[in-house]
């Protein structure tokens, strides 16, 4: 992912030919939000718990999602089918200051991983778990950190790096909106699952950090 938008999403090993190669992108960047957000839902639990022992399968159900994500990512990035053209690729000290802000997001996107707890994000919390023979212990809601001054940083760093390239094509701006609107989006459905699973501490949370925009200035406490 880090390579592929470096360039533009214009390398790649997708070679679908047009008019087709549309909806064969269409189809990449869609796959990831439906199943990535549709493996959280109950009748996504049993399909993960489906996919793993069944003595197993509640441990390693973290382990598992991960995975498929992981998937999903190589395969969007690595099918890709490049439209060709570039409109445009930085150079002198423009393509040095787009370098450092691309590789400030992604710095950005470990940071609020390890905020949210490292091991449940890249699916070591299941194999730690089973290799220990104990229960997952999952981190408490994250608060600390990036979350402090923004609720959803993940997905804003994750938004983040698909806008700071220092190349351009209509590639990149197509998988840019189509991310980021699953980034701004997506995090409601966790909310709602929060808001369940921690009841008023999350509401006072909520009311008191924003969404994904930090507050620059704040209202004085009466």
């Amino acid at each position: 992912m880090i390579v592929a938008m470096f360039f533009g999403m214009s390398m790649s090993f997708g070679r679908v030919p047009a008019p087709y190669a549309i909806l064969a992108n269409t189809a990449l960047i869609l796959q990831f939000p439906i199943v990535h957000s549709l493996l959280l839902t109950s009748k996504g639990k049993r399909i993960l718990a489906w996919l793993a022992p069944n003595q197993h399968a509640k441990t390693l159900s973290t382990t598992i999602y991960a995975t498929i994500a992981s998937m999903q990512l190589l395969t969007l990035f690595a099918l890709w089918t490049p439209c060709g053209t570039i409109w445009w690729e930085a150079s002198g000290g423009v393509f040095v200051a787009i370098c450092i802000m691309y590789g400030l997001s992604w710095l950005l996107l470990l940071w609020a991983s390890a905020d949210a707890g490292a091991e449940v994000q890249s699916g070591a919390l299941g194999w730690m778990s089973l290799m220990q023979n104990i229960k997952p212990v999952f981190p408490d809601m994250p608060t600390h950190g990036l979350f402090s001054i923004i609720r959803q940083p993940i997905y804003a760093a994750f938004a983040l790096t698909t806008w700071t390239v220092p190349v351009w094509t209509s590639d990149q701006l197509f998988l840019a909106v189509g991310l980021t609107t699953y980034c701004v989006l997506a995090p409601q459905l966790k909310e709602r699952r929060f808001t369940k699973r921690y009841g008023d501490r999350f509401a006072r949370y909520r009311k008191k950090v924003p969404y994904m925009i930090p507050r620059i200035f704040r209202k004085p406490s009466q």
